[in-house]
């Protein structure tokens, strides 16, 4: 197990290659930061969004809670929504879940978890329209089912944020896009269309 003065060390480690790599490499980031994507993920330890995707620091900028949840008075998700938007003009926000998430699970059982079935509770309104369908599933099947019907519901409410019906109103480019990360082989799937264009009054 890494001790935090093992962290420190592995920092230390990684800055050195980097900068060995790319002399102006810490120096870019200094100036600022451009990207083009906002990911808002699962808290998962096991789903890093840049690792997933391959890029770099400065190249997403990224929010995470458990089970990805969009909810319309979390203003901490707003306000990482707004900044990403409206200041730095991201063109592509990514909400993505995560098969075998524990939160999601925890959404549809009947016992107490504490103060997080507050949380929760979001979850189970989005799956509500496709109730039917996953009482006719059963075991990984049906879980595999609830993590992307949770993706989908939360990519609709991302789209319904007023920053993003505003974006849309103003003809900025802005597409939401709902996406599923396969922790058996590190793969990511579509799950929607990509949402853009003119926002509804």
């Amino acid at each position: 197990m890494n001790t935090l003065p093992d962290l420190l060390e592995k920092n230390r480690l990684w800055a050195e290659e980097k900068t060995a790599q790319d002399p102006d490499f810490f120096k870019r980031h200094v100036a600022g930061q451009q990207p083009k994507y906002l990911w808002v993920g699962c808290a998962d330890s096991r789903v890093p969004a840049a690792q997933v995707m391959g890029l770099e620091p400065g190249e997403i900028f990224v929010h995470r809670n458990v089970a990805n949840v969009v909810n319309h008075t979390d203003l901490n998700m707003l306000s990482v929504l707004q900044y990403a938007v409206e200041v730095l003009k991201v063109e592509h926000v990514i909400v993505c879940g995560h098969y075998g998430c524990g939160g999601v699970a925890a959404s549809q059982e009947e016992c107490s978890h504490g103060m997080i079935d507050n949380w929760l509770r979001n979850i189970r309104d989005v799956v509500k329209p496709y109730q039917v369908e996953l009482d006719a599933l059963e075991g990984c099947e049906k879980a595999r089912r609830l993590c992307e019907v949770n993706v989908i519901g939360q990519a609709e409410n991302m789209s319904a944020t007023t920053v993003v019906q505003e974006a849309w109103r103003r003809g900025q480019k802005l597409e939401i896009h709902g996406w599923i990360y396969h922790l058996e082989n590190g793969r990511v799937t579509s799950l929607i269309d990509p949402m853009g264009g003119a926002g509804e009054c």
